[in-house]
């Protein structure tokens, strides 16, 4: 299935759901109404069983260059304030997805795109690309951008890109935890492809449980995180997929998932 919107996206192939960003001219900047295109695709795939992983990619020169500077100037406060708002809330869905989502990354992800890169479960990015929180070059603190970063990176290295808003390359990122494969752009649709088919071979009901429950235990205290991890795993063992998955080990099989 493909579907288009003037600043989006979307194909549908084998289970995975790509989202394009697709304002290349603007290198992706997150216009208002981008914003919304954006979270109206991901409330849809939340609902569809057949989508497995969704990935998020950019066209043209570039994954995203943060929001429309252009538009912000030009607004009031009540829609400044909007969409900074829709923008978190967009983040927010991000983690509370059932789907794994893989931001594919080529060119910068700078402001609000290194945040889309860091918010983002698993992150594939090619050998050029570039990452920033740029805003306080212009005057504006990537606060928001921050909250993503510091849970990706240990704080100091979070405190320099935002203090500072000079680039990092894909070397460093990967370095840093800001994501998990760095490959030449030529392999970079090669590389989202073998990690999304490693996601979907696994039963749905484990990695959809799973992924929510690693979001709930991150920030909670140490103890509290052990008792909810305790109950998701006992949930978990009394799945049909997780008995399968237990009997065709025993029996060196492969298992068959049924979802449930």
């Amino acid at each position: 299935m493909e579907s288009e919107t003037e600043e989006l996206l979307r194909a549908d192939r084998g289970g995975v759901a790509t989202l394009t960003l697709n304002r290349p001219r603007q290198y992706n900047a997150f216009s208002s109404s981008l914003i919304d295109a954006v979270q109206a695709a991901l409330d849809d795939i939340g609902r569809d069983p057949l989508v497995r992983v969704v990935v998020i990619a950019g066209a043209g020169k570039a994954f995203c260059a943060g929001h429309d500077l252009k538009e912000i100037r030009a607004a009031g406060p009540e829609l400044v304030t909007q969409v900074f708002a829709r923008y978190s809330r967009l983040m927010l869905s991000l983690t509370r997805l059932p789907q794994p989502v893989i931001a594919r990354v080529h060119g910068i992800a700078f402001a609000a795109g290194c945040q889309l890169v860091a918010q983002c479960d698993l992150a594939v990015a090619a050998g050029g690309a570039q990452f920033a929180a740029s805003g306080v070059k212009f005057g504006l603190f990537c606060n928001t951008p921050g909250v993503a970063l510091a849970r990706n990176l240990n704080r100091k290295q979070a405190m320099e890109m935002l203090l500072t808003g000079e680039a990092i390359d894909a070397a460093t990122a990967l370095e840093r935890g800001l994501v998990n494969r760095v490959v030449a752009a030529e392999d970079l649709d090669a590389a989202i492809d073998a990690l999304a088919q490693s996601i979907i071979e696994k039963t749905p009901v484990a990695i959809s449980a799973g992924k929510r429950v690693f979001y709930e235990q991150l920030e909670a205290p140490l103890e509290h995180a052990y008792a909810i991890a305790t109950e998701a795993m006992v949930c978990n063992m009394q799945t049909h997929d997780a008995a399968e998955g237990i009997d065709a080990f025993v029996a060196k099989r492969k298992p068959v998932w049924k979802g449930e």
